[in-house]
């Protein structure tokens, strides 16, 4: 992997990041995150709701170094639809020669990743526009004096917000595939071990070689390794009927808004079946995988500014899932 990348370019800059390895607490983003690169575009993303400072981006961009080796593309909330989709370049329109210009969405292509910080405050046609792609894997740029222009392009969309500014409308929430609610780690061993972390890694940063930082990269390529051969072997797991039973009987007793809920519970345990080296899903793979199939579709979804997982809703899935 190359050492370090600029945002959406694949050039080299000074900016070095925590390994994936080392990031402490905050399992559950850390499954989703590889639980959604198995899957592709068929699962639709991960979005992230948390408040500051809770290693959102932190976690997002050194999963996309560790994946792919570039910082993932990221898209700014100001961002214009030509800025996004493409258009003319300006240099070559002023050369007499006029050349598109690769937008946002291509260079994410290029990386592998989209990553849209504070979501909730892009204009709603923009993330809109951006989901359709992401679930058509078809890009088309339409500009005047030429053609449309139609692009295949593929990428890990990842979205976070601060649900302190503000949701997403129902509609747009139902279309990330899975949702996960990130908090500040309470205990206080943990917390220790987290500041323990960010002020070692500031020190070897700087260093002009780094034991430790090399020791991490090592577990990187390791954990690495495991996503990818999950990745090619998820197409053999076989989903038993008693699990697409089950992804069903949990979305309608969760009262979920449409079938998109159960239909990326099932595929999101293929995930989760092959990420533990199995052929068959299982009901503790759907266990695994339906909070965050459905923390987001629940129909008083829109109402919620927090997405709470409630004590009540965690004995209803105890009782549709007992855990073993």
């Amino acid at each position: 992997m190359p050492e370090h990348a600029r945002e959406g370019t694949g050039q080299r800059v000074n900016f070095p990041l925590l390994p994936f390895s080392y990031i402490v607490g905050q399992a559950e983003l850390r499954r989703m995150l590889a639980v959604a690169y198995v899957m592709g575009s068929s699962v639709g993303g991960v979005l992230i709701s948390g408040e500051r400072g809770t290693a959102k981006s932190t976690s997002v961009r050194s999963f996309a170094y560790m994946m792919d080796g570039w910082i993932p593309t990221t898209l700014p909330i100001n961002a214009t639809d030509d800025r996004v989709v493409g258009g003319w370049d300006i240099d070559s329109l002023m050369s007499g020669n006029p050349q598109l210009k690769k937008g946002l969405l291509q260079l994410a292509s290029d990386t592998g990743f989209l990553y849209i910080d504070e979501v909730n405050l892009l204009d709603d046609h923009l993330v809109n526009l951006i989901l359709d792609v992401v679930s058509t894997g078809v890009l088309v740029v339409e500009r005047d004096g030429i053609d449309d222009v139609r692009l295949d392009v593929s990428f890990m969309l990842i979205g976070t917000m601060n649900p302190e500014e503000g949701s997403l409308r129902p509609q747009l929430l139902d279309r990330f595939g899975l949702f996960v609610a990130v908090e500040p780690e309470e205990p206080v061993d943990i917390r220790t071990k987290i500041l323990r972390t960010v002020l070692r890694f500031d020190i070897e940063r700087n260093q002009p070689r780094s034991q430790w930082i090399d020791d991490g990269r090592k577990g990187d390529l390791q954990t690495r390794a495991r996503i990818n051969a999950a990745k090619k072997a998820v197409s053999q797991v076989r989903m038993t009927d008693e699990t697409m039973e089950l992804c069903a009987r949990v979305a309608a007793e969760f009262e979920v808004v449409g079938h998109r809920a159960e239909i990326v519970m099932a595929r999101a345990s293929m995930a989760v079946t092959a990420l533990a080296g199995r052929r068959e899903t299982t009901h503790r793979d759907v266990r695994a995988i339906a909070r965050a199939a459905i923390t987001h579709r629940r129909r008083d979804a829109a109402y919620m500014e927090t997405f709470e997982w409630s004590d009540k809703d965690q004995d209803l899935l105890n009782q549709l899932i007992p855990e073993e």
